[in-house]
């Protein structure tokens, strides 16, 4: 039997958990001091813990819930602890996640979630998953940094916020999690949030019943259900609606969710990342953004920086887009180090496949790349260069925005930001 240290001051907690983890064939050792937590600590085997973040009341040392984790987690740094936490708390176990803890759980806990959670992190190492080699490129030390966090987080199932500007390689970080995870066999299933109608998107999430609005013609199923056992990946997570905010928290919470046009509930078990080059913080306080939703989407935030700020991984990318039977020259490979990249890895991407086009043998030179480049030096700022590129296409914004390797949204985000406009 799995042997689970819980740790609460409240007995009635103790009681409650005591009685359902004992039905599911569990071990309970329960605490209601730190004096009795650690003992059991020292002079036990633990599998997992439980512990409640308001854990400083009654006969306790005073320690508060954040001290006292600290405490544990140095004590058994290998025994993953779960913290059972009421809202005004979120925010403190958000950060013990990212310090360690596996998991937290709103209170009033969800009996099912519960069960499920500790499950997932008692079960049997005996054949642990043989790790898959990333596909990320890169070379900088804030890229190692950060993949070796995300490929950390991977084999929990805690939910991801991925943040940084548009072309970075979120969703390239994304599929790393995925693949380094338990679900890699499973489906990963993509959600553009930002190419979805907004009258649309609670639908195409969650799916609808035939006659549920104009144009549902038959009953269809949502991403959410396609990536049932796997994991989906919500890009530009800002734009989904509060009335999809609040179904979305659900599914966070309790895995449940119904169709559009029905009451029928569907159970699903779906790992969660997310990503965002908005500012969900200034969202929030406009009431565009439900703040236990974001607390609970970005229980580990990975930020992707520019591409403009990793120099390091440039050309290491830029020889990956043109292939093995291909080199840059290297007063190509100096044009290439000075330019901005207000696109980012996607401008670097097409870039470097707009360059093979114009190379006759095989070493790409300066004029090979598109003139924006050629011409880049001493380097421009993003809103010298948004203009530049505008202006030679005459400000048809797809094919502006196909030469920066940006989204049509994008740039007209872009656009707006800088104020910039055409002439007459």
């Amino acid at each position: 039997m799995k042997r689970v240290l819980v740790i609460d001051d409240n007995p009635d907690i103790l009681d409650a958990l005591d009685l359902l983890l004992s039905l599911h064939d569990y071990h309970v050792i329960s605490a209601a001091t730190v004096k009795d937590a650690l003992f059991a600590l020292n002079h036990q085997a633990i599998d997992l813990i439980i512990q409640d973040m308001n854990f400083s009341q009654g006969t306790t040392s005073g320690l508060e819930g954040k001290e006292l984790f600290y405490q544990i987690h140095q004590l058994a740094p290998k025994v993953p602890v779960i913290i059972i936490t009421a809202w005004g708390q979120v925010e403190t176990a958000v950060e013990l996640v990212k310090a360690g803890a596996v998991d937290y759980l709103p209170k009033p806990w969800d009996d099912n979630k519960l069960l499920e959670t500790i499950a997932s992190y008692t079960k049997s190492s005996a054949s642990p998953k043989s790790t898959v080699k990333s596909t990320l490129i890169y070379k900088s030390n804030a890229m190692n940094q950060l993949v070796a966090m995300a490929t950390k987080v991977a084999s929990s199932d805690i939910s991801v916020l991925i943040t940084g500007a548009n072309g970075c390689g979120k969703e390239k970080l994304a599929d790393h999690i995925h693949q380094q995870s338990n679900r890699a066999n499973q489906a990963f299933v993509k959600v553009n949030m930002g190419a979805l109608p907004s009258d649309l998107m609670e639908a195409e999430l969650f799916g609808a019943e035939k006659g549920a609005f104009t144009g549902a013609t038959s009953a269809r199923q949502g991403r959410f259900e396609t990536a049932n056992g796997g994991t989906i990946f919500l890009d530009e997570i800002g734009n989904l609606s509060l009335a999809g905010q609040m179904k979305l928290l659900r599914v966070l919470q309790t895995g449940e969710f119904e169709r559009v046009g029905s009451s029928q509930t569907i159970q699903v078990d779906v790992r969660i990342i997310s990503a965002t080059n908005a500012d969900l913080k200034l969202a929030i306080s406009k009431g565009e953004f439900r703040e236990d939703l974001y607390y609970r989407l970005n229980m580990i935030e990975l930020t992707l920086l520019p591409l403009a700020k990793r120099v390091d991984d440039i050309l290491p990318l830029a020889n990956h887009f043109i292939g093995n039977d291909y080199q840059i020259s290297a007063a190509a490979q100096q044009m290439l180090l000075k330019h901005p990249w207000p696109g980012n890895v996607r401008e670097l991407e097409n870039m470097c496949k707009r360059a093979l086009v114009f190379c006759s043998d095989n070493t790409l030179l300066p004029e090979h790349f598109i003139t924006d480049i050629a011409q880049t030096a001493p380097v421009q700022d993003e809103a010298s260069q948004l203009k530049e590129v505008l202006e030679r296409h005459d400000w048809v914004i797809s094919r502006a925005a196909n030469e920066l390797g940006l989204s049509r949204q994008a740039l007209y985000r872009r656009i707006e930001k800088h104020q910039l406009t055409p002439k007459d």
